[in-house]
Order: structure tokens, then C-alpha cells, then sequence
């Protein structure tokens, strides 16, 4: 097994090749983190502690040793908004037991059941995250004022207030933001093995600083250990956060689980490694993001793009999960000056070219291509999850198959009366 190379067997160039991957992913998992945290309503340095926590658990736990996990857009809606209600405290509530509920998918073995969700909810769910970035980021990004854009609840609510102040757009925000959107494109398009977001940072920051541009920036960042959250866990509050727990945990799930086949897939390309475990891989996570939810960071799923990256690097062992987690702590402690003075509009480009990238045009054909039950639940996940949340969204795609499960069950037994009339008539008219 690859866990069992001995160490005359790894050699200088396994750890060259794990070190080279953890540099990669921790390049990638920077800007990511400040970003996705910020959208969450939480301090930014949490996105990039995610990381940092969960990485040694899910490195000696995790069947799968190049699945990198860390903060992504997946649980946003639902934490955005638990913090909108209840602040940090909510989120850690919230992150805490959607942990809690990974574990038990894993002790049961519920792995091959979630791994069966229905495709179209999942693509609309992913479509309607896309859809909210992007017009979340877009009072930032048009540099309007919180007076005039508001703080409407949900996203639909929130494009409204947005385009009722859109005679305030300032030309400098929209500058920088389109500066990383323009830059993280064509790097991912011409270059797919560099960070693109951090060269869209970079680049932001280069302009920001050579034309003298002054705008709101992310701040200062607390490299320090942050402070345990104290959560209460009143009978009241626990029943409040366990349907959308639930929700959450079944999307995590999906996503980890995905995320651990593509690297799977792509390892059998790169020579043929074992499949891992799905059922001890959620075990893994969902101990990890406990460890992440009581000091309030979002929670760690499984990131395609980070660990595909780092096997090209040349990763060979989990050692390259838990070395990335070092360099995004040495980072984090030594360039926590340099990035408090990221401006704002930079973060919200990545937020937005994230988005972007969630709302494939190529989507439409596939949607085209479905059977009517497939494309009516991606069409009800994405536009509730605008319009309503998260947890609806989730319900109401899934809602559609069992409306379609309830049709069929019931012609089925209409037909099985129909017939059964038929064969008890026939002989007495013979």
C-alpha cells in the first residue's frame, strides 16, 4: 500500500514531490480561504485556519492521501446564513453538528447511498452557490454604498437592492475586481498548474499600488490561534439547527465523496492506486470539521482542484496534506501584514471569478438534454436557492423525484387494477 512505502523507498524525491504539491496547494488554498470566509460573514484568517486544523486529521485518518480538504463554496448559503442570525456562534453550532452527522453517515456505512443523489439537484444546487457569489460580491465590486445596496436577505433580494442603487457605481472597485477576474482567467487558461486567484491578487495589488489606488482592505488578520467559540446547546436551539444540519451534511457529503472519486480516477491515470474507503473518508472529515467548527472556522470538504493539483505536482504520500497546512501557517504568521492591505475589491474578484466558473454556459446544453423531472429539479434548486435558502433548495430538487416516485407508484397500481378487472371478466364473457 502506499501508506506502507518504507522510507529507503520514498527517498528525497517523494519528499520533493510531496513538498512541491503542498507548496501548490497552499498557494491555492490562500486567497481561496480569505475569500470563501469573508462571503461566510467570518473573519478571513478562519477560511485559511480551516485548513490549517483539519489537514493533520484528515491526513492520518483519511483513506484517500492526496484529497486536500480545506473551505469552499459548498456550505457558504448555509453558514452566510447561520452568522447572519446568530453570528459566529451560529456558525459554529451549525458546523459542529453537520460534522456530527458525517460521522455517523460514516459509521453506518451511508456512503453508497449519498454517493446516489440525484445528479440534477446537485448541478442545480452548484449553479444557484454560483449565482449567489456573484451577486454577493457585486455591492463590492460596484463600490456602491451598504446604504444604498442594503442588507437584504436573500440573494434574488439582494440583486434587487443592488440594482436600485446602480447610478452609484464607482469606476476604481470595478477596476480591481475585473483586474483578478481578467488575470485568474487567462492564468487558469494558459497556465492550469499556477494558483490563478493569487495571481489575480497579485495583480490587483500591483495596480492598486503603482496608480496610487486607495480602497477598503481586508484588514488586520489575526495569525494567532484563534479563541474556542463558546456554543450553547439548549434543547430549542439544537432542534432549530438540525434540519439544516442535515441538509448541509448530506451536501458535504456528496461533495467530499466526489471530490475523492475524481482524485481516485485521476490516480489510475497516473498508474493505479487503490480506491479509497468513502465510508472512513467522511469518518475523517467529519472529525476534522469539529475540530474546525469549535473554533468557528467553516467547515473542510474536499477540493478537486487543490489535490488534482497536488498529485501533478507529484505528490506521493499524505505527507502532502500535512506539509500544506504548515506552509499555510507559516504564511498566515509571517504575511498577515501583507495581506490586511489586499484591497477589498481583489478578494471580491476571486469571490465573483468563482462564481463565475460555477455558471458554466455548457451547463444549459446538459439541462437541454435532460428528461423533464431532471431539468425541473435543477430549475427549483437554483431559483430557491436564490429566492428562499440553502436547506429549501435542497429539499425542494429532491422533492420533484419523489413527486415523480408518487406519479408512477400510483399508475402502476391503477394499472395492476385495471388489468387485474380484466382477467376476472374475460372468462365469464367467454
Amino acid at each position: 500500500m502506499e501508506r506502507c512505502r518504507t522510507l529507503l523507498e520514498y527517498g528525497w524525491s517523494g519528499l520533493l514531490g510531496d513538498f512541491s504539491g503542498a507548496v501548490v496547494a497552499a498557494l491555492f488554498a490562500l486567497p481561496y480561504g480569505l475569500a470563501i470566509a469573508s462571503l461566510m460573514g467570518l473573519p478571513p484568517a478562519l477560511g485559511v485556519f480551516s485548513s490549517i486544523v483539519t489537514a493533520p486529521v484528515t491526513a492520518a485518518l483519511g483513506r484517500n492521501p492526496f484529497l486536500i480538504g480545506g473551505a469552499t463554496s459548498v456550505p457558504v448559503p448555509f453558514i452566510a446564513t447561520a452568522v447572519h442570525a446568530h453570528g459566529i456562534t451560529g456558525a459554529a453550532r451549525l458546523s459542529i453538528v453537520t460534522a456530527l452527522f458525517m460521522i455517523a453517515f460514516g459509521v453506518f456505512r451511508a456512503a453508497r447511498i449519498i454517493a446516489r443523489a440525484p445528479q440534477a439537484v446537485l448541478m442545480g444546487f452548484s449553479y444557484g452557490i454560483g449565482a449567489m457569489m456573484l451577486i454577493s460580491q457585486l455591492e463590492t465590486l460596484f463600490g456602491i454604498v451598504p446604504a444604498a445596496a442594503g442588507k437584504a436577505g436573500s440573494p434574488a433580494a439582494q440583486l434587487v437592492a443592488v440594482l436600485k442603487g446602480i447610478g452609484g457605481i464607482r469606476p476604481v472597485p470595478l477596476l480591481l475586481g475585473m483586474a483578478v477576474i481578467v488575470a485568474t482567467t487567462l492564468t487558469s487558461k494558459w497556465l492550469p498548474r499556477v494558483p490563478a486567484p493569487l495571481v489575480g491578487v497579485v495583480a490587483a495589488v500591483i495596480i492598486a499600488r503603482t496608480f496610487g489606488i486607495h480602497e477598503r482592505e481586508v484588514g488586520s488578520l489575526n495569525a494567532a490561534l484563534p479563541s474556542l467559540v463558546h456554543v450553547s446547546w439548549r434543547f430549542s436551539e439544537l432542534l432549530d439547527v438540525l434540519p439544516c444540519a442535515l441538509a448541509l451534511a448530506f451536501v458535504c457529503s456528496v461533495n467530499t465523496l466526489m471530490a475523492s472519486r475524481v482524485v481516485d480516477q485521476f490516480r489510475v491515470r497516473c498508474g493505479g492506486m487503490e480506491i479509497a474507503d468513502a465510508d472512513a473518508e467522511l469518518r475523517a472529515f467529519g472529525i476534522a470539521n469539529i475540530c474546525a467548527g469549535i473554533f468557528g472556522a467553516p467547515l473542510s470538504l474536499g477540493s478537486p482542484a487543490r489535490s488534482v493539483a497536488v498529485v501533478r505536482c507529484g505528490a506521493r504520500t499524505a505527507l502532502a496534506n500535512l506539509l500544506h497546512a504548515i506552509i499555510l501557517g507559516v504564511a498566515l504568521w509571517l504575511g498577515s501584514t501583507a495581506i490586511s492591505h489586499v484591497p477589498a475589491p481583489a478578494l471580491a474578484g476571486v469571490t465573483a471569478w468563482m462564481g463565475l466558473c460555477l455558471l458554466d454556459p455548457g451547463v444549459w446544453k446538459n439541462v437541454r438534454e435532460m428528461s423533464r423531472t431532471d431539468a425541473s429539479a435543477f430549475l427549483a434548486t437554483a431559483v430557491s436557492l436564490l429566492v428562499v435558502n440553502a436547506a429549501f433548495s435542497f429539499a425542494i430538487g429532491c422533492f420533484v423525484y419523489l413527486v415523480r416516485l408518487c406519479a408512477r407508484t400510483g399508475l402502476a397500481i391503477l394499472h395492476g387494477r385495471g388489468a387485474s378487472s380484466e382477467v376476472q371478466v374475460t372468462p365469464g364473457a367467454a
